[in-house]
């Protein structure tokens, strides 16, 4: 049995925050550097775009490892990689290749392995919440944001369900706009493209 964390030793902790500004603190606060996240929304919505956008900027506080379940190194990877402008932070942003979770693991267990883990998505990695679980729990100084699919305004399948509720922050994208509820704060919406959004929204 753990013991129990008194009052005055919860209150002292030294909770690692991550140092957001700009649009980034008022979307999302200044969220943890471990726990997991959960991304979901219908297709071309801009799902993938605010993956990397975010991707590159947690790049500023650790290694960022993307594993492209879906689409892997494919010409569309490589044409959001360059919209993106993932250049400025090449050092510091791997993709993964369609890494299956046993090898994304043994990346893991690795010295200097990544801070941050994308992984796209739930539905293609195939994981039980159980797995999720232990992928989280098993690296309590990592942070996970675990991208879905969705069926309708919800996440696709039981296990995405399940994550959302666990998820610190859960971001519902629609419209080149992100919606969040983050347990750190912002609130405020988080424009991915604003052109597509203008468009989206206004017609």
């Amino acid at each position: 049995m753990k013991r129990a964390v008194s009052v005055t030793e919860l209150i002292h902790a030294n909770h690692k925050a991550l140092e957001f500004d700009g649009a980034w603190l008022n979307a999302i606060g200044k969220p943890e550097r471990r726990g997991s996240w959960l991304i979901w929304g219908n297709s071309a919505n801009g799902k993938t775009r605010f993956a990397l956008q975010l991707a590159k900027y947690l790049a500023n506080f650790g290694k960022v490892a993307y594993n492209a379940m879906e689409e892997g190194a494919s010409l569309s990877m490589k044409n959001a990689f360059i919209q993106t402008n993932m250049k400025e932070v090449k050092r510091r942003v791997l993709l993964l290749d369609q890494e299956p979770l046993n090898e994304l693991i043994e990346r893991l267990n690795k010295h200097k392995s990544p801070h941050f883990v994308i992984i796209d998505s739930v539905q293609y990695t195939g994981m039980s919440y159980y797995q999720y679980k232990q992928l989280r729990d098993g690296y309590p100084n990592k942070l996970f944001v675990l991208i879905s699919h969705a069926d309708g305004k919800e996440p696709a399948g039981r296990v995405a369900k399940q994550i959302r509720y666990d998820a610190f922050v859960k971001i519902w994208v629609e419209g080149y706009k992100a919606f969040i509820q983050s347990r750190y704060g912002g609130g405020a919406e988080y424009i991915i493209w604003p052109e597509g959004a203008d468009v989206y929204w206004n017609e």
